[in-house]
């Protein structure tokens, strides 16, 4: 049975959903897509749906696409987003369907001063993240306070793998040394 789509124009670009999905709001543009809050009808949550836009006209954004979508499922960590759904619409663009968090890191540095506390709880839950991230072999490569999300309870969520990769067991560490 064909899943059925609506059509929502949203900055200027159509956003193409599974009829499971309702009351589209744009929270953010990226250079390779579009994300929107919504409500998934079927759990009852508020969720992100994150529109990756022409994942198939390069071989590189293919590619990236696909990446980033095997290492969503792959991993698995409370400091990490979470992949809750993945479809094809009928225009041949692909959409994320993630948790949903309030705000990103850097929107929240921009608005007001941290405190000391805050700035504390962050970083413990960025090296978590992170540690989980690198302990999988892992290497993020984008990590930048906007690809940091946060929700209202301060639960923090590293997203946006996809310029991330895997480590190459063959690779070794370079030291340089200078002369003093």
């Amino acid at each position: 049975m064909a899943q059925e789509f609506t059509r929502t124009q949203i900055f200027g670009t159509i956003f193409e959903t599974t009829n499971r999905y309702s009351d589209l709001n744009p929270v953010g543009m990226g250079a390779f897509g579009l994300v929107c809050a919504a409500k998934d009808k079927l759990t009852n949550q508020n969720v992100a749906i994150k529109k990756v836009m022409k994942p198939f006209s390069t071989a590189v954004l293919a590619k990236r696409t696909y990446r980033e979508l095997k290492l969503l499922n792959h991993l698995r960590h409370e400091n990490l987003i979470s992949l809750d759904d993945i479809f094809l619409s009928p225009l041949e663009d692909i959409y994320f369907v993630t948790e949903l968090q309030g705000t990103d890191l850097h929107r929240l540095l921009t608005s007001r001063p941290l405190e000391k506390q805050f700035i504390q709880y962050f970083l413990y839950q960025i090296l978590r993240g992170l540690k989980y991230v690198h302990s999988s072999g892992v290497i993020h490569r984008d990590l930048k306070p906007s690809n940091i999300l946060i929700n209202e309870n301060c639960d923090l969520k590293i997203c946006d793998f996809g310029l991330a990769r895997v480590q190459d067991p063959q690779m070794t560490v370079l030291v340089v040394y200078l002369p003093k």
